[in-house]
């Protein structure tokens, strides 16, 4: 089943669409759109990448924070990817962390297309601060979220699943979390499936 996941993998269709430093400046709010965030050295831009078998799509830096904003990849015509600001890490004046604080708000509660978040985090760092603002933000919008433990094969199976355990247990009613490595690609079928559960009412092109 796993096999037969990876090998239609509709992410593959991923392309760059535009950089949006404002709601403005976002594709028209139609269609269904994902959006990935988390922490800026917690392996986002390699989740996306991984995600969609690009390399370089998502940009990834060796100095966290590079992503300062929403940057958007169409899969087709009706589905889209949002690649967040990352946060909590980068070293950023305080009034632009002030500016995607507000902008993220705003984003939550004004975007329509919205169907689910990723919310990607360090295994070995689950559920910092800001993790805990982000699904808060999610539930009070009645966004679904989807929490992607990251570098997985940084630990041990045991401790590895012993901390999927962990944070299952303290998600809000509704949300859902999986083990994941962009270096071995465990868990990318169970991302993939996620994720056609949300775009499940979009047609493909």
């Amino acid at each position: 089943m796993a096999s037969e996941t990876l090998k239609n993998n509709p992410y593959r269709s991923a392309n760059y669409v535009i950089s949006a430093h404002t709601l403005k400046q976002l594709p028209p709010d139609t269609g269904f759109e994902v959006a990935f965030a988390g922490r800026s050295n917690a392996g986002k831009s390699s989740a996306i990448n991984t995600l969609t078998d690009q390399k370089s799509l998502a940009r990834t830096s060796k100095t966290p924070g590079r992503t300062q904003q929403i940057v958007i990849f169409d899969i087709d015509e009706q589905r889209r990817i949002a690649d967040l600001p990352g946060y909590g890490y980068a070293k950023v004046p305080e009034q632009l962390r002030a500016h995607w604080r507000q902008v993220m708000q705003q984003y939550f509660i004004q975007r329509k297309s919205l169907r689910g978040v990723v919310l990607v985090m360090d295994i070995r760092h689950p559920l910092r601060t800001f993790d805990e603002q982000m699904l808060e933000w999610c539930s009070h919008s009645g966004v679904g979220c989807h929490v992607l433990l990251t570098k997985a094969d940084k630990l041990k199976r045991g401790p590895a699943q012993a901390t999927l355990l962990q944070v299952r247990k303290r998600l809000p009613k509704g949300a859902s979390a999986q083990v994941f490595s962009s270096r071995s690609r465990a868990g990318l079928a169970e991302l993939i499936t996620q994720l056609d559960q949300w775009y499940e009412l979009a047609p493909t092109v």
